[in-house]
C-alpha cells in the first residue's frame, strides 16, 4: 500500500460514521506524527515471516549475531520500500531502517536515548510524551510511541528476560536492563494516561573518585576522608532525595573496600557496579501469578548473615529490612553500607525509626534509637541543586544518645554562597572544626587521618 493510497483511505475513514471517534483519532494521529508508520509495520511483518524458524527466533532473542541481524533487517527493509508505488526518499530510508532495527533488536523509540551517554534518565509518561534528564535538567523530547500497546510491548521486552511480569493483577514492576540501568514500569488501571516507564541510566564506565571531584560533588579532602572511613570499617548510610546521586556515591564508597574482603550486596533490582572480584549479588523476587514465591529484602538480609560476609551492602533500605540491617551492624558486621531517602541527616534517623517499626516488632522508641545510635557511625547526605549539580551537603557523625535523643554532629557541610551569571551554584565544602569521635576507631585500625582536614583554614 502506497503512502498516497493510505492517506486517501484516511480521508475516507473520516467520512464513515460507523468508525468510532476514538479509532479515528488514534489512526489520524499516527499518520500525522509518522506517515511512514504503515511502512514500518509492513517491514516488521515481513521480517517476522522470513525469520519465523525456531533458529531465527532464538537468534533474535539472544541477539547472538547483531551484525547478521542488521544485514537481514536492512535487506528486508529496502526490499519492502522498493515495492512501494510512491518513491521513498533516501533521507526517509535512513530514518526508517534504524527505527525498524531498534524495534527488532533494541527497545524501539527509546533506543537512541539509551545510547546517548549524556542522558541520565528516561521518563515515558505516556505514548506521546517522553522526557529525559540531561545534566540534571529535564527536557521534553520529540520521541513518541505508536500507542499504549507499543509502550507495553517495550516494557514486556525489558522485563521478560529477568523473569518479571506485569499485568492488571500486578501493575507495577522494578527491573533492570542488561547494562544495569534501573527500570520502573506502571500500567493501567494505576497509570491513568497509559503505561509509564522510567529508566535510570548509569554510565557505561563506572564513575571514579576523580569524576565526582571534577563534578564538584565532593573535594579531594572529603574523598580521602571517606576512603579512610570505609577502609576503617565504619557503618555508613548515604541519604538524600530522589535523583540526588545516592547510588553513584554508594558505588564509589564500595570501591574503597579492600579486594581481600567478601562482599554481599542486597537489592530490589541489581544495579550496584562492584569492582571487586569476591562479590555475591542477591536480588529480591516478587510473588508469582499465584501469589507465592516472594523473596523480600528482609529474607535476603537474614540469609546474608549465614554467608560469612565481611561487608554487607544494601542498595536501599525502605522497609522492615532496616531492623535486620541494624542488628547485623550491631553483631560484628562492621563496614556495612546502604542508602535511604531523606531530606536531611536528622530526617534519615526518623525514617529509620519508621522503617524498623514496619518490621512488625513492637519496640519502644528509645530501644530503636539506641540500636540506630550503636549501629551507624556516619551519614553522608547528598542533594541535587536547581542547576542540576549534585553535591554532598553534610558528613554527619552519630555520636550516641543523650536521654531519648540521638546526638548528631556535622563534620563537613556545604556552604552555598549564591549563583553565578550562568545560574550555577557557588559555594564551598566547609569543615566544622569538630574532630569525630570515631577517629579513635580508625587509629586502632591503623588508618591515619590528619587532624588538619577538620579545621576551616579560610576562617583562620
Amino acid at each position: 500500500m502506497s503512502l498516497l493510497k493510505r492517506l486517501e483511505e484516511q480521508k475516507q475513514m473520516e467520512e464513515h460514521p460507523e468508525i468510532s471517534e476514538h479509532d479515528k483519532t488514534v489512526a489520524l494521529a499516527t499518520v500525522k506524527s509518522d506517515p511512514y508508520q504503515y511502512l514500518k509495520t509492513k517491514i516488521h511483518k515481513r521480517i517476522v515471516a522470513e525469520m519465523s524458524s525456531e533458529d531465527s527466533k532464538a537468534l533474535i532473542e539472544k541477539k547472538a549475531d547483531i551484525k547478521m541481524l542488521k544485514e537481514v533487517v536492512t535487506r528486508i527493509s529496502n526490499n519492502v520500500m522498493d515495492e512501494e508505488i510512491t518513491l521513498v526518499p533516501q533521507t526517509e530510508r535512513r530514518r526508517i531502517i534504524p527505527e525498524v532495527l531498534a524495534e527488532v533488536i533494541g527497545y524501539g523509540p527509546i533506543e537512541p536515548l539509551l545510547k546517548d551517554d549524556t542522558i541520565t534518565e528516561i521518563m515515558v509518561n505516556n505514548a506521546s510524551q517522553v522526557y529525559i534528564e540531561r545534566k540534571g535538567k529535564l527536557e521534553l523530547t520529540d520521541v513518541t510511541f505508536r500507542d499504549d500497546a507499543h509502550v507495553m510491548h517495550i516494557i514486556e521486552k525489558i522485563i521478560a528476560p529477568i523473569g518479571r511480569r506485569i499485568d492488571e493483577s500486578s501493575p507495577m514492576v522494578d527491573a533492570r536492563l542488561p547494562d544495569g540501568s534501573r527500570v520502573n514500569a506502571i500500567i493501567p488501571p494505576l497509570a491513568l494516561k497509559g503505561p509509564a516507564l522510567t529508566i535510570r541510566k548509569f554510565a557505561k564506565e563506572p564513575y571514579q573518585v576523580d569524576d565526582l571531584i571534577g563534578f564538584g560533588t565532593w573535594t579531594p579532602e572529603i574523598a580521602n576522608f571517606l576512603r579512610a572511613c570505609v577502609e576503617g570499617k565504619l557503618n555508613i548510610i548515604v541519604s538524600g532525595g530522589t535523583g540526588s546521586g545516592k547510588t553513584t556515591t554508594l558505588n564509589i564508597l564500595s570501591s574503597f573496600i579492600p579486594s581481600t574482603e567478601r562482599i554481599v550486596t542486597i537489592e530490589d533490582a541489581a544495579e550496584l557496579q562492584m569492582r571487586q572480584e569476591h562479590v555475591v549479588t542477591l536480588e529480591s523476587r516478587p510473588a508469582n501469578i499465584e501469589g507465592k514465591g516472594q523473596i523480600t529484602m528482609r529474607d535476603l538480609v537474614k540469609n546474608s548473615l549465614r554467608m560469612r560476609p565481611d561487608r554487607i551492602i544494601v542498595g536501599e533500605v525502605r522497609g522492615g529490612e532496616a531492623l535486620d540491617m541494624l542488628q547485623a551492624m550491631n553483631t560484628g558486621h562492621d563496614g556495612s553500607l546502604t542508602t535511604g531517602h531523606a531530606n536531611s541527616p536528622r530526617d534519615m534517623l526518623s525514617r529509620l525509626e519508621t522503617m524498623v517499626l514496619m518490621a512488625g516488632m513492637n519496640l519502644p522508641d528509645k530501644a530503636i534509637r539506641e540500636q540506630i545510635a550503636a549501629a551507624i557511625n556516619l551519614i553522608v547526605h547528598e542533594a541535587r541543586f536547581p542547576d542540576g549539580t549534585r553535591k554532598i551537603t553534610a558528613l554527619t557523625e552519630i555520636q550516641g544518645m543523650e536521654g531519648d535523643i540521638i546526638t548528631l554532629q556535622d563534620i563537613f557541610v556545604y556552604e552555598q554562597k549564591g549563583k553565578d551569571e550562568n545560574g550555577k551554584v557557588i559555594g564551598r565544602f566547609k569543615p566544622t572544626g569538630i574532630r569525630p569521635k570515631f577517629m579513635d576507631k580508625l587509629l586502632n585500625s591503623g588508618i591515619q587521618v590528619s587532624n588538619d582536614i577538620f579545621w576551616d583554614k579560610q576562617r583562620s
